[in-house]
C-alpha cells in the first residue's frame, strides 16, 4: 500500500477534528476526500503531508511509519488551496524551487523543469510571473512545482476551488489524464460531489470527524451506508415511515419491511432515477401532481406532490419527458423501482438490512 492510516485521531484542545479513522490508498490510486466544511478531510490531508501530527494512531507511507518524520523529508508533494506560488519568481523558478533546495545540479534542474513544462502544457510561460497567468495556468504551475522533486505521493487541497466553472471542468479532465500518464498516488480534498465522482478512483466521505464511507463513485452513490452519505452524494428522496404489519407506511406510500419490528421507525431512501412516471393517472398505483420541472441539460428533475402532500423527486431524460408530453400541473402516476433502508448519520446497518430492493413498490401492497 502507498498510504495507510490506522486508528488515527486528531484533537485540537477540546475539539476532535478526526475520530479513529482507518483506510488505505493503493499505489497509483487517485482518491478523493469529500465532505462538508469541518468534516475532517483537510486535517487528514495535512497529517499525511506532515503539517499536522496525529494525536493517536499510526500513519504509514510505503510501509514506513511517518508520525514523527519531518515534513521536508517525507518526499510528499503538496499543492495548497491558494496555489501559494512565489509572486516574485517566474514560472521556471517556481517549478525549480524544490530542486534548488535539494541542491541539484543546474543542468538536472533545467531538464526536469523542461520536462514538467511540456507535460503540464506550460510551454512559452517559463518567464512569466504568477500575476501574468490565468487561474488554470497558476494551478498547473503549483502542481508542477509539487511534482518536480518526484514525490512518492501528491496531495491536493481543494485544487480547483479558485477557478470558474468552465476552467474547473477542464482541469478535472486534465488531472485525470495527468494521473494516468504519471501513475503517481494522488489524494485530493474537495467539497464538490460532482468533482469527486468524476475524478476519483475511490471516494472517502467525511462528516464531523468521522469516515462515513469509502468506496468507488458507483458504490457510494448506489449503496450509501447511511442517510448522510445518501443525501450528500447526489439527490435522494428520504421518507420517515412506520412499520405496521410488515409494511413501512407513510400516507399513501408503502414499502415491504419484512424483518422489522411492529411500530419501528425506518428511514426509506430512493434515488430520483428509481421513480418511474406515467402521464396516465391510472397506469401506476400512486397518483400525484407534477408540480415543477427543473431543466438540468440532458436530464430533467420532476417534483411530484401526492394527495397526502408528500413531495417525491423523479428524474428522466428530456427525450422521455417530450415523448410522454408531460407538463407542470398534470395529474400523473408513478412507481418506485428500488429503495434502501438508511441508517442515520454515524450509524451503519448490516448488509441484509440496508440492501437495495430492486422491485416495483406499491403494487399489491
Amino acid at each position: 500500500m502507498s498510504i495507510e492510516l490506522r486508528h488515527i485521531s486528531k484533537r485540537f484542545g477540546d475539539i476532535t477534528a478526526v475520530r479513529n479513522i482507518s483506510f488505505t490508498v493503493g499505489e497509483g490510486e487517485l482518491v478523493g476526500l469529500l465532505g462538508p466544511s469541518g468534516g475532517g478531510k483537510t486535517t487528514v490531508l495535512r497529517m499525511i503531508a506532515g503539517l499536522e501530527t496525529p494525536t493517536e494512531g499510526d500513519l504509514f507511507v510505503r510501509g514506513r511509519r511517518m508520525n514523527d518524520v519531518p515534513v521536508q523529508t517525507r518526499n510528499i508533494g503538496f499543492v495548497f488551496q491558494g496555489y501559494a506560488l512565489f509572486k516574485t519568481m517566474t514560472v521556471f523558478d517556481n517549478i525549480a524551487f524544490g530542486l534548488r533546495i535539494q541542491k541539484q545540479r543546474c543542468a538536472d534542474i533545467a531538464a526536469r523543469v523542461e520536462e514538467l513544462v511540456k507535460t503540464l502544457g506550460l510551454e512559452g510561460l517559463e518567464r512569466r510571473f504568477p500575476h501574468q497567468l490565468s487561474g488554470g495556468q497558476r494551478q498547473r504551475v503549483a502542481i508542477a512545482r509539487a511534482l518536480a522533486p518526484k514525490p512518492n505521493v501528491l496531495l491536493l487541497d481543494e485544487p480547483f476551488g479558485a477557478v470558474d466553472a468552465k476552467i474547473r471542468q477542464e482541469l478535472r479532465e486534465w488531472l485525470v489524464q495527468l494521473h494516468d500518464e504519471l501513475n503517481i498516488t494522488t489524494v485530493f480534498v474537495t467539497h464538490d460531489q460532482e468533482e469527486a465522482m468524476e475524478v476519483s478512483n475511490r471516494i472517502l466521505i467525511f462528516s464531523r470527524g468521522n469516515l462515513e464511507q469509502l468506496g468507488t463513485p458507483r458504490e457510494v452513490y448506489e449503496q450509501p451506508r447511511n442517510e448522510f452519505v445518501a443525501r450528500f452524494i447526489g439527490v435522494m428522496n428520504v421518507l420517515e415511515m412506520t412499520v405496521s404489519g410488515g409494511i413501512a407506511r407513510l400516507g399513501g406510500l408503502s414499502f415491504p419491511a419484512h424483518g422489522h419490528s411492529e411500530g419501528q421507525t425506518l428511514r426509506i431512501g430512493f434515488r430520483p432515477y428509481a421513480v418511474q412516471v406515467s402521464m396516465s393517472p391510472n397506469e401506476y398505483r400512486h397518483q400525484a401532481i407534477l408540480k415543477h420541472t427543473y431543466f438540468l441539460g440532458i436530464m430533467l428533475r420532476l417534483e411530484l406532490e401526492t394527495p397526502d402532500g408528500l413531495v417525491v423527486r423523479a428524474r428522466m431524460s428530456k427525450e422521455d419527458y417530450a415523448r410522454l408530453k408531460l407538463e407542470d400541473g398534470m395529474s400523473v402516476s408513478f412507481q418506485i423501482r428500488e429503495y434502501r433502508v438508511l441508517a442515520r448519520e454515524g450509524e451503519i446497518l448490516t448488509p441484509e438490512v440496508s440492501i437495495a430492493h430492486p422491485t416495483v413498490l406499491g403494487e399489491g401492497i
